[in-house]
């Protein structure tokens, strides 16, 4: 869990971009929307061959 304690002569705002900072460096939403919906394990490999395929330049 992400905490962040008010700073002395600290605005609000300056403690939400610090706090929105430190959700971000620690990969809590990343982790949050990738699980949000269940993804078989052999969907999640066609998902993955599908982009790596799309990355992979066609001569």
């Amino acid at each position: 869990m992400t905490t962040v304690n008010l700073r002395p002569g600290e605005s609000q705002d300056q403690l939400l971009r610090r706090f929105r900072k430190k959700v971000a460096k620690s990969g809590v939403l990343s982790t949050v929307r990738r699980k949000r919906w269940f993804i078989s394990k052999s969907e999640l490999r066609r998902i993955q061959k599908k982009k790596a395929k799309s990355r992979k330049p066609s001569h």
